[in-house]
């Protein structure tokens, strides 16, 4: 029988309340008592993917580990087996999150819950239906230990749903996605990027795998983008309060999930929290060595774009850095901060506009901003090639010289230009011809052929790669610059980690790789997907070599959330809230500087 619409409404009211308050309701009526037979959450898991249990209505009694059911939250908690009751079946897990958009949990209560098992979002839940029912208070579950690297990722679908806990000190290996969605990637030392250390290949691939079992992203609880409050490290993120790749967590515990496609650890608050230790603190800028007469710098500024290239605003579709003029002064503060606090005579640059070297040209503003004694090394030409972004150098005309002719050539399909120009310190001393170089990216758009990602490690355009380095060292093997005693220094982004194929070519043709030599075999000036390597390079020919006394890599953006960034989110309409104007993250990679004496060092 239908009650008339006004005893219907408190029907419903009273039915709600009932939801709120925790009592059986209508939907709860059929479930049975506390202590009843239950599905064993081990039961709802199975050897492969799908779940035996999917679609089907079953009841869980279990205690509350971690609830994330509040605003921007995961809309659900999770639940664990009590100690007591676990069945211990190998490689099944004894967790489980219960999607519960509606309802609430406490952490510590064993509950009863009735609902319809699911998959969403790469991981097994139970979608709640009625209210949880609490049968105890003040319990608590024992954590297994979790300890990286891994020995496969069966050894997390053994854990998923589960509270854990890692007992190692674990490495902070990387922040870019910390402003946008409160997450670090942490791992058991510092991963480094393959092909740094490791031939491309079988041996690649092999440093791969024990990269990709060697990471877990430690998440926040929260679906939010751009949080207001970024809680690592505690109690909040802010400029100057960073959490740097290369610093280290203890205590680290948490929920074990897979959701995005990713292994992330929802944090548990209150005691036992993580202690972060500031291991790799922000470093001064590189002292210059005692016997230096020039130094060299190589810088990529990522995208520096002063508007539309003819100094007529930001409206063009190929503008790839600062999207108005407020942003530019933010890129602008920072670059200048950065190349400042270089120290250099002569500065190589990579991803500056093309768009020439009159008074409107990025380069010519930015070469005003570093002060009247800065000049451009102009080749002669409108721009440098049809890339929408080129090289650039820049020189201090106090303390180098220039010499010869400004020279450029055509590298090949995909490839830009490189720039070189030879300089003497002012105070005397040999000539060094110093080559810019930007080598096409990885980016494997529009790859083709052998072009493509051949999983040797080397990713897409590794052919192009090869060719623009044969190409460079034939033409500076002839002297292109018009001084022909001058040493030869190879500086730039080559797209290439140290054992790639370009740099062992460079090698073979006599360019030596300075940094390898001076900062080490863990040097790295660029962090990807939590690997650490170095794409950015110091090589040197004999002549030069001999004059180099010191190769520093200042560690002032690979290591710093990308959140630090002048614009942090182009296009999401974030506010750039930890926007400060030093150098830390004034760009994605990190700078290199090469000190350079006027006499060949003793041996």
């Amino acid at each position: 029988m239908r009650l008339p619409l006004p005893e219907c409404s408190i029907a419903l009211s009273i039915l709600y309340l009932a939801w709120l308050m925790g009592l059986p309701s209508g939907a709860d009526a059929a479930m049975q008592p506390c202590g009843s037979p239950a599905t064993a959450l081990a039961d709802i898991r199975s050897a492969g993917q799908a779940s035996p249990l999917a679609g089907r209505v079953i009841e869980i009694q279990a205690i509350v580990t971690a609830d994330f059911s509040g605003d921007g939250g995961l809309r659900g908690f999770f639940l664990q087996t009590a100690d007591t009751q676990r069945v211990h079946r190998p490689g099944l897990s004894e967790g489980l999150f219960v999607y519960a958009p509606r309802a609430r949990a406490n952490v510590g209560d064993m509950v009863r819950v009735s609902g319809k098992i699911e998959e969403k979002f790469g991981q097994k839940q139970l979608v709640l239906s009625g209210a949880p029912v609490v049968c105890a208070r003040g319990l608590s579950v024992t954590p297994p230990t979790l300890t990286l690297p891994l020995a496969g990722e069966s050894d997390l679908a053994a854990l998923e749903g589960m509270l854990v806990r890692l007992p190692q000190v674990l490495t902070v290996s990387d922040t870019h996605e910390l402003g946008r969605y409160g997450t670090l990637v942490l791992s058991h030392g510092r991963p480094i990027a393959p092909t740094q250390q490791a031939l491309p290949g079988p041996a690649a691939q092999q440093s791969a795998a024990a990269n990709a079992r060697n990471r877990l992203l430690l998440d926040d609880g929260s679906t939010r983008q751009f949080p207001a409050v970024v809680p690592y490290p505690p109690p909040r993120l802010s400029a100057d309060h960073p959490v740097r790749a290369g610093d280290t967590v203890t205590g680290v515990q948490g929920v074990l999930e897979r959701r995005h496609g990713q292994w992330r650890l929802q944090p548990v608050h209150g005691a036992g929290a993580p202690v972060y230790q500031r291991a790799n603190p922000r470093p001064a800028a590189p002292p210059r060595h005692p016997a230096t007469a020039l130094r060299v710098a190589a810088f990529n500024l990522q995208n520096y774009f002063n508007g539309d290239g003819h100094g007529g605003g930001f409206d063009a579709s190929d503008n790839r850095g600062a999207q108005d003029s407020a942003a530019l002064a933010r890129q602008q503060a920072k670059l200048v901060a950065a190349l400042r606090g270089l120290d250099a005579d002569v500065i190589g640059l990579m991803e500056v506009q093309n768009n020439g070297y009159g008074p409107t040209g990025a380069i010519r503003q930015l070469a005003a901003l570093l002060g009247p004694d800065w000049r451009v090394a102009d080749p002669g030409t409108p721009a440098l090639g049809a890339d929408a972004i080129a090289v650039g150098l820049l020189y201090n005309a106090r303390t180098a010289l220039p010499a010869g002719r400004v020279a450029t050539t055509w590298l090949g399909e995909r490839s830009r230009q490189p720039l070189a120009a030879t300089f003497r310190a002012a105070a005397g001393g040999a000539p060094v011809t110093v080559v810019v170089n930007h080598f096409k990216s990885k980016n494997c758009v529009e790859a083709a052929g052998a072009q493509t990602d051949q999983r040797d490690g080397q990713g897409c355009w590794n052919p192009a790669r090869v060719q623009a380095a044969d190409t460079l060292a034939r033409w500076l093997g002839t002297a292109p610059t018009g001084v022909a005693d001058a040493g030869v220094l190879v500086i730039g982004d080559l797209n290439s980690y140290a054992m790639e194929d370009p740099i062992r070519l460079l090698a073979r043709r006599g360019y030596a790789d300075l940094v390898a030599r001076f900062a080490g075999p863990h040097a790295y000036s660029y962090v990807y997907a939590a690997q650490a390597g170095y794409l950015d390079h110091v090589l040197a020919d004999a002549t030069a070599a001999a004059h180099v006394v010191a190769v520093h890599v200042w560690h002032i953006n690979a290591d710093e959330p990308a959140a630090f960034a002048y614009a942090p989110a182009p296009g999401s309409g974030a506010a750039p809230g930890f926007y400060a104007p030093g150098p830390y993250r004034s760009s994605d990679h990190d700078p290199l500087v090469v000190d350079f004496a006027s006499s060949p060092r003793a041996r």
